[in-house]
């Protein structure tokens, strides 16, 4: 299977593209010997939207791990009169009705909509979180600044469903094309826990940046998450030497959609009660080991 990894810009340009780590799954089904063997065929690198757009309309068989969230968190779509109703199970839009719903605003719209959620709040709760917001570690979906999740949903999302992939748990389309949520963040801290390991000014990477590059990095070489990656020739270093960490995080959600696919028959690991419109991080779950 060919297994892709997404590092995702909600404004990509050419100087900082949206970055792809494509490689392809070798499986252990008995699972009593080596790990999973991911093998990195190649970076690759789309510096607009349209170009990802293109890209995710393209042929399968594949399945990719995305890191931008695909939905928003329960209480804040309460507050929008989309329709939505307070228990899951109860009969309500769709994931594809709601997505919709957030392709017809303005970027601008949606901030200010999570911007009027947010001040009457105290200081410490001003955020609605997803339920996997916290055994993942992510950001609350609905945040505009540091880091601008929302928007990355905004360019994300409508993007996915328009180009009529499967999301496991949120929309049923192409079975050869499948999309999962992904953060790299996740596994990083397992390896390295709070340590930063990127950033976007070159001046200010620094031994300890890069020395927790590498740990990851090696993390991910030895098995993480019972998945090992094995790198293609040339394809190691620029984990390492890319101070934005965009290829790491990459081959981190390669990672994380190689796990997924592996629990295919399992619901992709995702919880079986998932909120069918909040989504849920690929990995952020206990599955049971096979």
């Amino acid at each position: 299977m060919r297994i892709v990894g997404v590092d995702f810009s909600s404004a990509p340009r050419p100087g900082k593209p949206i970055t792809l780590a494509v490689g392809h799954l070798a499986e252990n089904p008995a699972g009593d010997g080596p790990a999973d063997v991911l093998h990195l065929d190649e970076h690759r690198k789309l510096p607009t939207l349209d170009s990802f757009s293109h890209w995710l309309a393209g042929p399968g068989p594949w399945v990719a791990g995305l890191d931008f969230p695909f939905g928003l968190p329960r209480p804040f779509l309460l507050a929008q009169g989309w329709g939505v109703k307070p228990d899951p199970a109860a009969l309500q839009p769709t994931w594809a009705d709601v997505t919709r719903r957030i392709a017809a605003l303005t970027r601008l719209e949606l901030v200010d909509r999570c911007r009027a959620w947010t001040l009457p709040r105290p200081v410490g709760d001003k955020f609605a979180h997803r339920v996997t917001d916290g055994p993942s570690g992510a950001s609350p979906s609905m945040k505009w600044v540091n880091p601008p999740v929302v928007l990355m949903l905004h360019a994300g999302a409508p993007r996915l469903l328009a180009a009529g992939v499967t999301i496991p748990g949120l929309c049923s389309g192409d079975p050869s094309r499948t999309a999962l949520e992904a953060y790299p963040g996740m596994l990083a801290r397992q390896v390295i826990g709070r340590r930063s390991y990127k950033t976007d000014d070159p001046r200010k990477d620094d031994d300890g940046r890069r020395g927790a590059r590498e740990a990851i990095t090696a993390a991910i070489e030895s098995g993480r998450m019972g998945v090992r990656v094995a790198f293609g020739a040339g394809l190691r270093e620029p984990c390492v030497l890319d101070a934005t960490a965009d290829t790491l995080d990459a081959v981190l959600c390669a990672v994380q959609a190689a796990w997924a696919w592996r629990r295919r028959d399992r619901h992709f690991g995702l919880p079986p009660d998932m909120d069918p419109l909040e989504g849920w991080t690929a990995g952020a779950c206990p599955a049971p080991a096979r």
